[in-house]
């Protein structure tokens, strides 16, 4: 099944917001509804694809035959943008002018190498096509030339599995689900259950550095590649052929979080672990985020480090965005106070249970009082929602968004600051005063990650009113000593700021590299790397 055209995922699972949320919106934000309903898929005017005749039969030539090549309306209309709420946007008042010229469904990794061959001769940009979740930018390429979107669908195969060395090789055409039964069938998991994981793909996983919500105890997405295989212009790139080693520089770093920019990822061996016996999940509620965030970084450093491990401040606890199936459900239940904290243990029955007793002593410790499991499982079952909430927000006239960044324990605090301020300062002058929410959602020995969420009235033209918001919470976070994506990725979105962080020796290193592998400048021009 496809996604939702014009929103997030599964239209059936899509529910209105309670008046409760409504009335709040409209009180406290000034929110109304839009005047102008959205266009309908079959109401856009797609223009015509450019490409006809020869350049479309060398394509299907590429992926065996013409009925893996599209350029009707609606498979382009499809292809167009990521989910981001500026995209979203764009798509429901049927803008439609970075359409791909055509959609591109090759069956294997041959296919993907004569694929971007014929484009290199076309001169035909090409971007890498996965669940299509991307939020910042990462398909929609930058250059007038046309460009073909290279769904990578049919590349679906669980292609081995190594029970002694507990690996797995993945195409990355696989929907995280279909990758996690099959796994699940021989007693195995990948443990990488981001908030897209119901639409996103393993290649998206690895192609943006993606990171699971049980990120603490299963690292992030990157920590689980052991070897990719990546087709370019040029040829082949295979990397990986030890879990570790010293022979030079670790190229599997160069294609993780290369955003299709280096290549396209045709296979992904990751390392996997036995199946949880146990999962259980509970709340633990803080008097403040700085006391909530201390106890996080104790369990994070000293341990036991929990499966799961994430904290709401005040605000996002208080409006119960923690657990999004609680929004609105009851006028009637008491207004919660503090933040909220999550914790989930999994594993064997006896480690879950240590490793949970001993946790509950440091949490204790912390100043942490006990929930119940209750929070914790409804967090879990609504845990892939928020999405859904976001378009709820958008049909009741409200703008929502998310941004996410991380930083050193020490360096936390001001970067919260920083960003709230940012976020807070621009929506208010521009006349839509916002709720400004967040979460720690990833920990490390380290630092942790920060995700933001901000609701506010749309005003008149809403891409235009989000665009200088979006640049001062970027320029907040790195002066606050910031990374500008913890998990997002950079797209086009982030690219700009990418390039400060990065530094010119740094960006021409990419560009040099790009230079070699993508002579003809084809792969996702834009997105990244800045196109010379």
């Amino acid at each position: 099944m496809d996604m939702l055209w014009s929103g997030w995922g599964d239209p059936a699972k899509a529910a209105p917001l309670p008046d409760t949320v409504i009335g709040l919106l409209r009180d406290l934000l000034g929110v109304t509804p839009r005047e102008a309903a959205a266009a309908s898929l079959d109401a856009i005017a797609v223009p015509a694809s450019p490409l006809g005749g020869e350049p479309l039969r060398a394509l299907a030539d590429c992926v065996g035959g013409p009925s893996h090549v599209r350029t009707d309306a609606e498979s382009r209309v499809r292809h167009t943008r990521g989910k981001s709420t500026p995209d979203l946007l764009r798509i429901r008042a049927g803008e439609v002018d970075d359409v791909p010229a055509a959609v591109v469904l090759p069956g294997a990794h041959d296919e993907v190498l004569a694929v971007l061959r014929v484009c290199a001769e076309l001169g035909l940009a090409v971007v890498p096509f996965g669940g299509g979740t991307s939020v910042v930018g990462g398909l929609a390429p930058e250059g007038k030339r046309g460009f073909v979107a290279l769904d990578l669908r049919r590349l679906d195969a669980l292609l081995g599995l190594d029970d002694i060395s507990r690996t797995a090789t993945l195409q990355p055409g696989l929907r995280a689900p279909q990758a996690e039964a099959l796994l699940n069938e021989r007693g195995f998991t990948l443990g990488h259950f981001p908030q897209s994981y119901e639409w996103a793909s393993i290649g998206g996983f690895a192609a943006a550095r993606s990171s699971g919500q049980a990120s603490a105890g299963y690292g992030r997405f990157d920590e689980m590649v052991l070897g990719l295989t990546v087709a370019t212009p040029e040829g082949t790139l295979d990397v990986g052929r030890a879990p570790r080693s010293a022979a030079g520089p670790d190229l599997r770093q160069l294609v993780l979080g290369s955003e299709g920019a280096l290549g396209v990822i045709t296979s992904v061996t990751v390392r996997i672990r036995p199946l949880p016996e146990k999962r259980i999940y509970e709340g633990w509620r803080f008097p403040s985020f700085e006391a909530g965030a201390a106890a996080l970084r104790r369990l994070a450093q000293d341990g036991p480090r929990p499966t799961v491990l994430r904290l709401s401040d005040e605000t996002e606890t208080f409006i119960g965005l923690a657990q999004p199936d609680a929004i609105g459900r009851s006028s009637e239940a008491p207004l919660p106070s503090g933040c909220m904290a999550i914790a989930g243990f999994e594993g064997t029955a006896e480690e879950t249970a240590e490793r949970r007793a001993r946790a509950r002593e440091v949490l204790l410790a912390c100043g942490g009082e006990f929930a119940g499991e209750e929070p914790g499982e409804r967090w879990a079952q609504g845990r892939y929602n928020a999405p859904y909430l976001r378009d709820a927000l958008l049909d009741a006239g409200a703008f929502a968004e998310t941004l996410e960044t991380a930083a050193f324990w020490s360096g936390l605090p001001a970067l919260y600051d920083a960003v709230r301020e940012a976020l807070t300062a621009s929506l208010t002058e521009a006349g839509t005063p916002p709720l400004v929410m967040c979460h720690i959602s990833h920990v490390y020995e380290n630092g942790a990650s920060l995700y933001f969420t901000v609701v506010s009235a749309q005003g008149e033209d809403p891409v235009a009113h989000w665009a200088p918001v979006k640049r001062a919470a970027n320029d907040a976070i790195l002066a606050a000593g910031g990374t500008i994506s913890h998990h997002h990725g950079v797209g086009t979105d982030h690219r700009d700021w990418f390039v400060q962080e990065t530094g010119p020796i740094g960006v021409r290193v990419l560009q040099a590299v790009k230079a070699e592998i993508d002579p003809a400048g084809i792969l996702n021009p834009g997105v990244l790397i800045p196109v010379r």
